[in-house]
């Protein structure tokens, strides 16, 4: 149907890159990747070796997905990211990282003596960008742009699984702010809002990028610390009780404090949930004992 010249035409078009790459890791020929907006020009990769190309431990990776897919013998699809770091030689290479979706499938024939695959590249960038971007809008509050609700609740059950299995601890801080109802019935509600926006700065702030902060509801704020005892929390969380009455006289211009309560995980412990009850216990007791206290439980 189609003359040698003409197929070979054909598959030079293809948008997406085509690599035919053998057991060994090396480009036995590259068709397409003709859309120069989302790819570079492969052709001078054709005859050389990944090793050759890419850093040792990308290429390595590269060569244990074409075994995946010469043992399955089925159509193997993997993401990936490549960016100029991962290429030999400065400006040989993306200069911003690419997302890929590869598409390997074994070939029922031999190239130059090896078994092979052709290994279809397309460029997911863009979508892997929106994904993100939903991801992100999905785990984090509107008014603090702290984590929610939803995102906590799955950073402690991984936090869970963790010490479960390695006895590595978690402390969380529960707190909230003290007469938040008498502000917003005074200054208004866009003082509140105000109020919570400014303790989220604070929390970015003076926390641990390790730390997890979230908005959990209302003025009530969680702190999951990974790595950390009670303990050492107690002493976070006296520093950030210490900070917000400062802060929010000179961008509020009212005096408020905030209550805690702190609690690590322990054996008993079977959901993630239990660990958040003995830390709100402790934000009550703070409560009850006067306000503008962290209470350990």
């Amino acid at each position: 149907m189609f003359t040698q010249q003409q197929l070979t035409s054909i598959l030079s078009s293809l948008p997406d890159p085509a690599f035919i790459l053998t057991r060994s890791g090396r480009y036995a020929a590259i068709f397409g990747g003709k859309d120069l907006r989302h790819y570079h020009d492969g052709s001078g990769l054709a005859g050389r070796s990944m090793f050759e190309v890419l850093k040792e431990e990308k290429a390595r990776w590269f060569a244990a997905e074409i075994e995946k897919a010469l043992e399955s013998g089925v159509l193997h699809i993997v993401e990936y990211e490549l960016s100029g770091s991962d290429v030999k030689g400065a400006g040989d290479g993306p200069s911003n990282a690419i997302w890929f979706e590869g598409r390997v499938q074994a070939l029922s024939f031999q190239v130059e003596g090896e078994d092979a695959v052709v290994w279809i590249a397309s460029n997911i960038t863009e979508k892997n960008e929106v994904q993100q971007k939903l991801r992100q809008l999905s785990e984090t509050d509107a008014l603090t742009g702290l984590y929610n609700r939803r995102k906590l609740l799955e950073t402690l059950d991984d936090r869970l699984a963790v010490f479960e299995r390695e006895r590595a601890q978690t402390s969380v801080l529960v707190f909230d702010l003290d007469n938040f109802k008498r502000l917003n019935d005074e200054m208004g509600h866009h003082a509140g809002d105000a109020a919570l926006v400014e303790i989220a700065r604070l929390c970015r702030q003076h926390l641990r990028k390790s730390d997890v902060i979230a908005r959990f509801g209302g003025d009530e704020f969680v702190v999951v610390m990974p790595g950390t005892h009670r303990s050492d929390a107690m002493e976070i969380a006296e520093q950030l009780r210490k900070h917000v009455p400062i802060a929010l006289n000179e961008t509020v211009h009212y005096e408020s404090t905030i209550s805690g309560g702190v609690s690590e995980f322990g054996l008993p412990d079977r959901f993630s949930s239990d660990i958040l009850t003995r830390a709100d216990a402790g934000l009550y007791q703070s409560k009850r004992a006067g306000r503008n206290r962290v209470s350990a439980l």
